[in-house]
This record gives C-alpha cells, structure tokens and sequence, in this order.
C-alpha cells in the first residue's frame, strides 16, 4: 500500500526557524560537541528534505525529524565504536578510579549515599540551570560512555538494542552505564546539589 502525502507538511525554507534550536539541544545532550551536533542537524535537515515524500502525518513533523536526527546520533555513536576498541572503552582514567572507589569500599558496599534532592525534584528536573550542569558533567564521560548512557536514559533504548548497535555485549553495556552513573552522580553532588544548598 503506498502511503499519502501529508498536505500539512510545512515549507522547508522555514524548517531551520522551527526546529533548528530543539534539534540542536538534543543532539548537543548527545553528542557533547558543537560542531558534531550542528553536522547531524544539518544532515537531518538533508534527509528530511529528501525524504519529505514518505512523512505520513501520522506523528508531528518535530517528532519525525527527532527520529531521522535519533539514527543519524546512532550511525555517529556506530562509527565511533568501531574506530575504538572495547577495551580503550572499559580503561579507567586515574580520576575515574578515585571517584569509584571513593563510593566503595573493599566489599563494594557504599560508603556514603547520595545527597538528598532539592525539597521538590520536578522542579529540578524542569530547571534549564539542572540540564546544563547535567551535560557539563556528560562531557566528563568517555566519548562511549556517554553514547551508551544516552542512549538508555535519554532515548530509552532496550539493552539488546543498544549492544546491537553498539557491537557490545550486554556485560559490557552494565560496566559502561554503572561506571556512567558513578561519575555522573559525582559531578552533580559536586556541582549543582553542594551548589544549591
């Protein structure tokens, strides 16, 4: 069955005005680089304009140029892991060692727990301050590290996907998104929970 073309589709030429800024934030949560996240923008933009004639209206246009942006990110983070090895990935830089063992002891039991949130975490969670703290602190992390943990908490992404993906094992994917949160959670106490106290 051949599908219809959505007569709302809008203009192109008004495409950059509409969705230019939330494309870019998305890929800039992902990518952590300007220039990266402006190049998928950019390659999202090409594709849609080719591929303008398959949107069915059955979704937003946002949400169909968010899902062209979502795989162009995954060929980004694909290439990026094939360039590297799994084991550059798992090495632990001198500071990323302190930070873990700084949260365990020998029994790898916690020796402290996290800081409380503010007295209300939505608001939180809304604050444009909170995001951009959270990705100063993503640019801590590994390059792969970091794909593979917006990939699980920001695009929700199944396991077995994103080790597909990736080419990693699910072993290795617990490793990456443990080391992930230990690092991130660091950085937050340190840079925006100590700071709004």
């Amino acid at each position: 069955m051949s599908q219809m073309k959505n007569n709302s589709f809008s203009d192109p030429s008004v495409w950059v005005d509409q969705y230019g800024d939330l494309l870019f934030r998305y890929a800039m949560m992902r990518l952590r680089n300007k220039d990266l996240a402006e190049n998928a923008v950019q390659e999202t933009f090409l594709a849609a304009l080719k591929g303008k004639d398959s949107f069915t209206g059955k979704s937003s246009e946002s949400t169909w140029m968010v899902g062209i942006l979502k795989h162009k990110i995954i060929d980004h983070y694909r290439k990026d892991f094939r360039e590297k090895t799994v084991t550059d990935m798992q090495t632990f830089q001198s500071g990323e060692e302190q930070t873990i063992d700084g949260f365990y002891d020998a029994m790898e039991n916690p020796k402290k727990y996290p800081k409380d949130w503010m007295p209300d975490p939505q608001a939180v969670l809304h604050s444009k301050e909170f995001w951009t703290t959270l990705q100063d602190c993503m640019t801590k992390l590994p390059a792969k590290v970091s794909h593979a943990f917006s990939m699980r908490e920001f695009d929700d992404m199944d396991t077995a996907v994103i080790c597909k993906e990736l080419g990693i094992t699910p072993t290795n994917l617990w490793v990456m998104l443990h080391r992930a949160r230990l690092q991130l959670r660091a950085c937050l106490e340190m840079n925006w929970f100590e700071m709004k106290k």
